[in-house]
């Protein structure tokens, strides 16, 4: 079953039936486990993204799968199942808002930070590194504080 969640996760723009063909058929599952653990953090990073369905629509679409007699059936239950449930991720106004505030506040707080003796570290850091770095670290955080409120 982790084989069946891990290609949730990596669902790009080809045809479900390519997908199901080349990534799908191919691999032996035998049992429902609990999937890839990285799919929260590898969501939370910049890009395009799917939204992955809850572990007990996966379980129900699985059992489904398993229960299927021939591979076009079994074909026929994965490809209904990446229809319905999973649907390409919509960027939010806190990741929008963060992603343009972040920046100009990174910018601020290194130029605060190169005054404070404790700090002295940071002037040795590049702007064009600890900008970048500052940004990314933000709009992660934000994605998972959301992804862990809301669920």
């Amino acid at each position: 079953m982790a084989a069946f969640q891990r290609h949730l996760t990596h669902l790009q723009d080809g045809d479900v039936h390519e997908l199901h063909g080349k990534r799908f058929a191919n691999n032996t599952v035998a049992k429902f486990g609990n999937g890839n653990p990285s799919t929260g953090m590898n969501a939370a990073l910049p890009g395009k993204h799917y939204d992955v369905p809850l572990p007990k629509e996966v379980k129900v679409c699985f059992e489904e799968w398993q229960r299927a007699d021939d591979d076009t059936e079994k074909k026929k239950v994965f490809i209904d199942f990446m229809r319905k449930k999973v649907n390409l991720s919509q960027l939010d106004d806190s990741t929008l808002i963060t992603g343009l505030v972040t920046p100009p506040a990174a910018m601020a707080a290194k130029r605060a930070g190169e005054s404070v003796p404790q700090l002295k570290l940071i002037k040795a850091i590049p702007d064009v590194i600890f900008v970048p770095s500052a940004t990314m670290l933000a709009l992660v955080t934000v994605k998972l504080s959301r992804k862990m409120v809301l669920g």
